[in-house]
């Protein structure tokens, strides 16, 4: 039954193919064939951009990374291997407890067998919790660690507590004219601080004229600022480290950032080297060839050079005060005695050498 059909639509297609199309057909070939074409060499463009960011990639990568990066390091320094992976594990646990991984901590000291005293975790343990509680916008943990710690605080010249009150008052301020008589209650702790921070609290006092206003309309409308909350956790954080012998920045987060700005530097040293063929320059593992600006983040100490020797002082060659006052290295010291006395260099006076004492910045 379907037979005929099919071979009846067979012998008009053979007899169509020498038929030639109309206008309105040829027309529509032609914009098809156009958009064949067009959408071919976007295709084309498009892939030639890609390919040729994919070459610049790979050329950043071989221009960046040096797979030689171990090199720049003396095989001396790993030395004593068992006690540096110790050394790192402790810092980078360290570093996690600082950070409030704690969990993450413990399960590193499991696995590498780390012995960490409950004395060392403490601080941490506490300085978290206090945080934890700041950044749900709670002030009760950290006013009554402030409480605690104020004379000692007093004597960092720290207005932490101060600052707990001042944002607790504020968040009374925010209540409405419902919170006004609870506000003027709570002003009294401020009593303690009148001397050091009388603007602040007048401040705070005058904006209780706009209370009813609404302070969001008021000239005191700055106080209601969410950046309060992340000022009191930085005063915080360096507050509290301070009174419990942490640094502000883990060990290992200096470290590692200290290696970021140094290690192109000493990159570049080893390529000098190595094409100048002069290894023994760069041969002590404590110390560099030439001297690395970190800037003055890292700078934790002060330094002292030897005004006649032009040299840094260390801990072989410490400063020494004479009896005049004026400092000078070991080193000269040793080298300026004669016959028994030593004349100051600065001043006449001839003094006994054993009267010089070392001193410490």
């Amino acid at each position: 039954m379907t037979a005929a059909p099919e071979a009846g639509a067979r012998a008009a297609g053979r007899g169509l193919q020498g038929t030639p199309l109309s206008a309105t057909l040829s027309l529509m070939m032609s914009q098809c064939c156009r958009k064949i074409k067009d959408t071919v060499q976007k295709l084309a463009s498009d892939h030639k951009d890609i390919h040729s960011s994919v070459s610049r990639v790979g050329k950043a990568i071989d221009r960046n990374f040096d797979s030689e990066i171990c090199g720049i390091v003396s095989d001396a320094v790993w030395d004593a291997r068992e006690q540096q992976q110790q050394i790192l594990q402790m810092a980078i646990v360290e570093h996690l407890y600082q950070q409030g991984m704690l969990s993450v901590a413990e399960e590193l000291c499991q696995e590498s067998t780390l012995n960490v005293d409950l004395d060392f975790k403490q601080p941490f343990l506490e300085l978290n919790r206090i945080l934890e509680a700041l950044h749900e916008q709670d002030l009760g943990p950290a006013l009554e660690w402030a409480v605690s710690h104020r004379q000692r605080l007093l004597e960092l010249n720290s207005s932490l507590e101060f600052k707990l009150h001042r944002l607790h008052f504020i968040r009374l301020l925010a209540g409405g004219p419902e919170k006004q008589l609870e506000a003027l209650s709570y002003a009294r702790h401020f009593q303690p601080f009148a001397r050091l921070h009388q603007r602040e609290i007048q401040v705070m006092m005058g904006s209780l004229v706009y209370l009813r206003l609404g302070l969001e309309k008021s000239p005191y409308c700055h106080l209601l600022d969410n950046s309060h909350w992340a000022e009191i956790c930085e005063t915080f954080t360096r507050d509290a480290c301070s009174l419990l012998g942490l640094s502000v920045e883990s060990p290992l987060s200096v470290s590692f950032a200290s290696g970021c700005v140094a290690l192109p530097v000493l990159m570049n040293i080893k390529a000098v080297v190595d094409q100048r063929q002069c290894t023994g320059v760069w041969s002590h593992k404590d110390e560099l060839p030439i001297e690395i600006e970190l800037g003055m983040k890292c700078w934790y100490h002060s330094v002292f050079a030897c005004p006649i020797l032009r040299q840094q002082t260390s801990d072989s060659n410490p400063p020494i005060k004479l009896i005049c006052g004026h400092v000078i290295s070991r080193d000269a010291l040793n080298k300026l005695i004669n016959g028994g006395k030593l004349k100051c260099p600065y001043c006449p006076m001839e003094q006994n050498p054993a009267d010089g004492k070392r001193i410490i910045f």
